[in-house]
């Protein structure tokens, strides 16, 4: 038997995948919901593979994931890092409204692998962001439930804007609010 035989592909998924979500810093949970794989076999990989190795930079995360829906209208520059996630998110086609497949399954394996794509293409794009990846977890499953998030368009430019549900939405995008002459005091928009 080889290793490259079909019967160890979703093995070497797992593995791989682990190790690139605990080089992201995700918890454990969200590791094994993602893999299928053990706490005690994720424990294992990072000591081996992580800390062994000396990489300093990898940090463990404990405690519970990020929930909080209002982190993502915080202020201007996390709400344009949002829209550019989600923007990303939903090139890639992983926003998804029905049931996930099965921790560990071939296709939750792909699924995680072109979210970390997603992942890693945004952090490319901002010099530091401040969405970690669990923040990114929680802006994707807050879509696709849409209970809190939910997505809109501006009305200059046509982008993807993240929104608070029921708030006010706003007219526009960060960069053409920014880019918009400011309001003459004392004139309304029916007066010009």
């Amino acid at each position: 038997m080889r290793i490259t035989d079909d019967r160890y592909t979703r093995d070497r998924l797992r593995l791989d995948l682990a190790l690139r979500l605990i080089g992201h810093e995700a918890r454990t949970r969200t590791i094994r919901s993602w893999t299928g794989l053990t706490d005690d076999r994720i424990r294992k990989l990072y000591r081996s593979y992580v800390a062994d190795a000396g990489r300093r930079d990898v940090r463990r995360h404990r405690g519970k994931s990020p929930r909080q829906s209002a982190f993502f209208m915080r202020n201007a520059g996390i709400r344009r890092e949002a829209a550019g996630l989600a923007t990303l998110m939903c090139i890639l086609g992983l926003l998804r409204r029905e049931a996930s497949a099965s921790p560990g399954g071939l296709d939750q394996l792909r699924w995680g692998e072109s979210f970390c794509e997603a992942y890693e293409t945004f952090a490319s794009l901002f010099e530091h962001p401040e969405i970690s990846f669990e923040h990114a977890c929680h802006l994707l499953r807050s879509l696709e439930r849409q209970n809190e998030l939910c997505l809109d368009e501006c009305e200059g430019c046509g982008s993807l804007l993240v929104v608070l549900r029921y708030a006010e939405k706003p007219k526009a995008c960060e960069f053409c609010a920014s880019t918009r002459p400011p309001a003459r005091p004392g004139l309304s928009v029916g007066d010009c």
